[in-house]
């Protein structure tokens, strides 16, 4: 059985988020479910759109109140891209944030940015084999790259 799975982003305003995410992402509106659920589609997941006011509380068992300023989170959304550049334009157009300059790594290229609620994403543009890139053929099957075992040894 394959898992499911939808991904869930909670926005201050609703027709804004709609606004933001079908334009950068090419996604479309599905259902409406209900005045502050909005599904969207065109993604191997669905995304669901929460509209949550600032300050309101973020869960029952957490003093932390909803902000939509930038703010870190542990988990994210990477969107791989065919050309970044012009993805990174699209999402500053439509009020997105670079957060940093874009990176270049073995696998490709890297930009680091928020939609305009302060929820980070990022946007991959694959080259060569990807990921693969960091993975080195070895007798027996796959080794690690040095700077991969850097980093496993990190954790």
């Amino acid at each position: 059985m394959t898992a499911q799975l939808r991904i869930c982003i909670d926005v201050p305003d609703l027709e804004k988020g709609i606004a933001f995410y079908t334009q950068v992402f090419g996604l479309t509106l599905g259902r409406r479910l209900g005045r502050r659920w909005a599904e969207l589609l065109g993604a191997l997941a669905a995304i669901d759109l929460l509209a949550e006011p600032a300050g309101s509380a973020s869960s029952p068992g957490s003093s932390a109140a909803r902000d939509y300023k930038r703010h870190w989170t542990p988990v994210h959304v990477d969107w791989p891209v065919p050309d970044l550049d012009a993805a990174v334009r699209r999402a500053q157009a439509a009020g997105a944030v670079l957060d940093r300059d874009v990176q270049t790594r073995k696998y490709g290229r890297l930009a680091n940015l928020a939609d305009p609620f302060g929820n980070g994403f990022c946007f991959l543009e694959m080259r060569g084999r990807g990921y693969d890139e960091l993975v080195a053929a070895a007798e027996g099957g796959l080794a690690l790259l040095p700077e991969t075992v850097q980093f496993v040894e990190m954790l």
